[in-house]
């Protein structure tokens, strides 16, 4: 008596698609990050001359949008097709990307809270190269000045950091109106004033430092971000925990679907 299987095993529809559109999402973005950035560089002339990249001794912001668009199109990519071509390979490689950049915001996070000294060492570096680049880049120009402005900061322990660049520097032979004076998002915004008065910091630290409280934010970014934190801490645990939790879900559709193929593929080697 022969015995024949009419039905064969197929790979769940639900963790198939259900993981394509969770990558989907991640692709779209990535592609959206790349041309932000590619359109920003060729704004600057990046483009057309790259040694522009390594002439800025700061952080170039798209430099930050182009890594963060490469791994989102890459991983994006990878979990499209590896779960429509029902690729193990693709797939593995995707949950195994995933898995390596929770294990890398987890021990961020940790060392962030263990070693706070040392980050605080860091960051105020990262701030004063920075600074030193401030007329560099347009695009870094305006985050320190977001910063500065939301923050209600100036430099990265106070307005004296301004001495790193050399625009504003006291001391500097540089005939530059900026000479002794910080950029003017440092300066206490006034009510009544409609239009940014972008002069407004020329010269403020030729003045006594007890003139200063009147006219500029006196406290520095570093502490304005250590007092922000305590009062935000929900929100940042909450984010964190929204992004973990999307990075799980990612990594079990991925560790299901390929359960999944290798059951089909044992079965049908019968």
């Amino acid at each position: 008596m022969h015995y024949y299987r009419y039905s064969n095993p197929e790979v769940s529809c639900w963790y198939k698609y259900l993981l394509f559109s969770y990558n989907i999402v991640f692709w779209l973005a990535g592609v959206a990050f790349l041309a932000a950035g590619l359109w920003a560089w060729s704004e600057k002339g990046v483009l057309s001359d790259l040694t522009k990249v390594t002439g800025l001794h700061g952080l170039d912001p798209v430099v930050l949008v182009l890594l963060v668009g490469i791994v989102m199109f890459t991983l994006g990519f990878a979990g499209c097709v590896g779960a429509l071509r029902e690729n193990i390979c693709l797939l593995k490689f995707f949950c195994g990307a995933i898995v390596f950049i929770f294990l890398l915001e987890l021990a961020v996070a940790v060392m962030a809270f263990l070693f706070q000294d040392w980050v605080r060492d860091r960051v105020k570096e990262f701030f004063e190269n920075n600074i030193k680049s401030y007329r560099d880049d347009i695009d870094l120009q305006n985050i320190i000045d977001s910063l500065q402005r939301l923050n209600h900061c100036c430099g990265a322990q106070g307005p004296e950091d301004w001495d790193f660049n050399i625009y504003f520097n006291c001391n500097s032979e540089s005939k530059s109106r900026e000479k002794c004076g910080v950029p003017f998002s440092c300066c206490i915004p006034d009510p009544a004033q409609k239009v940014v008065n972008t002069q407004c910091g020329y010269d403020i630290r030729k003045k006594s430092k007890n003139q200063w409280d009147d006219q500029i934010f006196v406290k520095g970014c570093i502490h304005a971000l250590e007092a922000w934190l305590p009062r935000n801490i929900y929100i940042v645990a909450g984010v964190f925990i929204a992004i973990s939790l999307l990075q799980i879900f990612g990594i079990f559709l991925a560790r299901s679907l390929i359960s999944d193929i290798e059951a089909v593929k044992a079965s049908n080697a019968f």
